[in-house]
């Protein structure tokens, strides 16, 4: 009968049921622990949560005002650049005409200067050759007249004359000469 007072007992005393008085700590522990979380802990967790949000949405409109000054800057970049690029090739254009209008300049000065030399050459050359036909006018001249005087046998030193005679002699010579041309 033991055995069976055991069991009975046993049965009263079932694991998986609990007593009554247990179930009422047990259920007021739990309001009180939920109450101090729901109290204390909850609104801090809260109060975490939404500052990540806030900084998070922040974070997100500041990157995308970043990104829409980044882009207006590189418009403008793409604007300065595009002007540089344009100012570039007229200064480009501009030192080619200024170029092509030195070396127009030079060429002209070095025609001029070119015509001076020749034109001086010219005259150079011009007052040589009269110069050589007046020295070879009195040097024919003087050979003439010595000639003339051996040949006659007397002295025709008259210097007047002599000149006189040369001179008509030299310009018949060259009336012909050039009647011949």
């Amino acid at each position: 009968m033991s055995a069976l007072l055991h069991i009975a007992a046993e049965e009263a005393q079932n694991p998986l049921i609990p007593e009554i008085p247990e179930v009422v700590v047990g259920l007021l522990a739990f309001a009180i622990v939920f109450g101090f979380l729901a109290k204390k802990l909850l609104p801090n967790i809260n109060k975490v949560l939404e500052e990540r949000r806030e900084a998070i949405e922040g974070g997100i409109e500041k990157a995308d005002a970043a990104q829409t000054e980044a882009q207006s800057v590189l418009e403008q970049y793409k604007a300065q650049l595009a002007e540089a690029r344009h100012e570039a090739g007229r200064l480009r254009q501009q030192a080619q005409e200024q170029g092509a209008a030195i070396i127009q300049e030079m060429k002209a000065e070095g025609q001029r200067q070119r015509e001076e030399i020749i034109a001086a050459g010219h005259a150079q050359i011009e007052a040589d050759r009269k110069a050589a036909a007046s020295a070879l006018r009195q040097d024919v001249g003087k050979l003439a007249t010595d000639l003339a005087g051996k040949l006659v046998g007397e002295s025709l030193q008259d210097h007047v004359r002599q000149s006189g005679t040369v001179d008509r002699f030299l310009d018949e010579l060259e009336a012909k000469a050039e009647a011949a041309r």
